[in-house]
């Protein structure tokens, strides 16, 4: 029956969760094997491969923002929200539908931003190691902010809808 089968939307969700989940386990495992290489390297041989520490800063910040998306993709990041502890239950819900569309606006201004560095460091050509252009490195920025402003404007849809429907079941 077509009613059984996934949506397309649910199977681009899915393959862009395992695409998030490839990279990061991926990247933090090659991150852990160069890092203890070169503790062993220096440790034991008295040499290091002059390429691997800006290599692992660069690998830090693709795990920190690739874990940020995978962290949203769960509804589990950070939050401060000491507010709503202590609004009424009825006003929660919008609450929560504000701190998500205020989440959205900051991660998608930061998208736009991290993208128009990301463009300036294209024209200015510069590397970072071994030749490999600086914007490169940071193309993990915009995409990262890009994917969660997304997927907290579909939370605040969500959260939205979920508020509506507790206010008509009342």
């Amino acid at each position: 029956m077509a009613g059984d089968r996934p949506s397309t939307v649910a199977r681009l969700l899915r393959a862009l969760a395992l695409v998030e989940d490839g990279l990061l386990v991926a990247l933090l495992a090659a991150l852990v094997a160069l890092a203890a290489a070169q503790i062993a390297l220096r440790n034991l041989f008295d040499t290091s491969l002059l390429w691997a520490d800006p290599v692992v800063r660069v690998m830090v910040l693709w795990v920190g923002m690739i874990g940020a998306v995978v962290a949203t993709r769960f509804d589990k990041q950070i939050s401060v929200d000491a507010v709503s502890r202590f609004l009424p239950e009825r006003w929660k819900a919008a609450a929560r539908v504000a701190t998500d569309l205020f989440t959205a606006a900051v991660s998608l201004a930061l998208a736009w931003h991290s993208a128009r560095l990301l463009l300036e460091d294209r024209a200015g050509g510069t590397t970072i190691f071994a030749s490999v252009p600086l914007w490169a490195c940071e193309l993990v920025l915009p995409v990262a902010f890009g994917v969660i402003g997304l997927r907290y404007l579909a939370y605040a849809v969500a959260h939205g809808r979920n508020a509506i429907a507790a206010g008509a079941a009342r």
